[in-house]
């Protein structure tokens, strides 16, 4: 049987059209990470890296939103830090990866570097998601236990878009892959205090995605079975891998069509509880409430009074608290004025967090990571208990959001930090991909 890295890179090199539909989901998932790219551009995070990235030297080879030009793997490195920091990029159920932050900035940093035209960007964004995922899915769940695959699997999604727009052969990709995978990295540890670095990890892999790529096309090797290998990544980072989920349907399902898009700026572990209790939300005074989730997302979110908009990001207890109370879990819930040292703020949210209990559930756990459950029941004063359930939240799959409702998204997103002009040349940029004869003009104006 042919190595599976061996198939991936075959795959990768040989693909040259994509179908329809997945041309459609493509253009979903831009037009998504769009939003979270340029809204995310100007806070602190990205204002650092990009700082950073300036001092890598003058270059005039791709585009760092909202602050100017670099050189590909630069502006793939901004750009990915960007995209990850409010929390609304997307994500994937089975890999448990976000692939926009990662692959898109690589794919568009070389796109613009090589002049390619949209047609290639397209199809270098679906063949990364395809790499990433696919990748992700292989070592999960057990690999996300201390590794965020957005750091790690989704390095091979950066080098298979770099390396489509390249147009590398199949030993010249899997060299890429070999180099790719010797970069992976992204440890959860950050979580513990709330460090800037789940932000990197995309940035990172990003950049590594197209250092792979570049080194491959110059004629750098890489290990030829870096995920099967005896010491290759499927051994080094899972306890129960499935190398059978690289090759599974390759070629006649494009992972891109299971894209999962977030409606709330938080954490993806805690959403279908929030929709839950969007759903519930009682009139009268509530007493109690008790959440249930599955095991390895309640490690992530466990935190039980945030001191801070990021820990509340990665709070389930507090994101539900501020569905119930505002009806809304967008980027004003996380704002640095409702948290302090001694946490929650606002009195009413606090005292509900004091009654509030976060229980694992063995049947929710069994059924991650196809699906991301939650389970609620909410005691009001007067004695009512309220119940509601979900297995998908809002924007799944399972349970589809429109292209109207993305685009809602990304004007509220955007339109609230940069305007109503930036969001129609954003927007009209975006419309015109596939037309675009060179994308280093495309964005480049926004």
């Amino acid at each position: 049987m042919k190595p599976v890295t061996r198939c991936l890179a075959e795959f990768l090199a040989s693909t040259t059209t994509l179908p329809e539909t997945a041309v459609e989901h493509t253009r979903r998932a831009i037009l998504d990470w769009l939003g979270s790219a340029l809204a995310g551009s100007i806070e602190p995070p990205a204002r650092m890296a990009q700082n950073v990235v300036r001092s890598f030297g003058e270059s005039d080879q791709a585009t760092v939103f909202s602050a100017g030009r670099a050189s590909a793997a630069g502006a793939a490195l901004a750009n990915g830090v960007a995209s990850h920091i409010l929390e609304f990029d997307d994500v994937h159920k089975g890999s448990t990866l976000h692939a926009a932050a990662p692959v898109i900035p690589a794919a568009l940093a070389v796109a613009e570097r090589e002049h390619a035209d949209g047609q290639a960007f397209l199809l270098a964004v679906a063949l990364g998601y395809e790499a990433a995922l696919r990748v992700g899915e292989a070592v999960n769940p057990s690999h996300y236990r201390y590794w965020h695959p957005t750091g790690t699997a989704a390095t091979f999604g950066a080098a298979a878009a770099a390396g489509s727009l390249l147009r590398l052969n199949t030993d010249q990709m899997q060299n890429a892959l070999g180099s790719a995978g010797t970069q992976a990295a992204g440890l959860w540890e950050f979580n513990a205090d709330g460090a800037m670095s789940k932000h990197l990890h995309p940035g990172k892999a990003a950049f590594n995605g197209i250092l792979a790529a570049d080194l491959a096309r110059e004629g750098f090797t890489g290990a030829t079975r870096i995920l099967e290998g005896e010491r290759g990544f499927f051994r080094a980072m899972s306890e129960s891998y499935d190398a059978g989920r690289i090759t599974d349907g390759l070629g006649n399902h494009w992972k891109v069509a299971e894209n999962c898009y977030k409606l709330h700026s938080c954490c993806g572990h805690t959403h279908t509880a929030i929709d839950v209790a969007l759903d519930l939300r009682p009139s009268t005074e509530i007493a109690s409430i008790e959440i249930q989730t599955y095991g390895p997302g309640s490690e992530i979110v466990k935190e039980m009074n945030p001191r801070s908009p990021y820990q509340a990001k990665f709070s389930i207890a507090y994101c539900v608290a501020a569905a119930l109370f505002e009806g809304v879990v967008g980027l004003d819930q996380f704002s640095e004025d409702r948290f302090g040292p001694e946490g929650v703020r606002d009195p009413k949210i606090a005292a509900l967090l004091a009654r509030t209990r976060v229980v694992v559930a063995p049947d929710l756990t069994e059924k991650y990571p196809a699906a991301w459950p939650a389970r609620l029941t909410i005691t009001t004063r007067d004695g009512s208990t309220l119940t509601g359930s979900s297995d998908y939240p809002r924007g799944n799959p399972e349970n589809p959001v429109s292209t109207e409702a993305l685009r809602q998204k990304f004007t509220t997103l955007v339109g609230s930090r940069f305007g109503t002009e930036t969001v129609d040349r954003a927007l009209d940029a975006w419309r015109g991909i596939e037309e675009c004869n060179d994308m280093a003009r495309l964005f480049s104006e926004i």
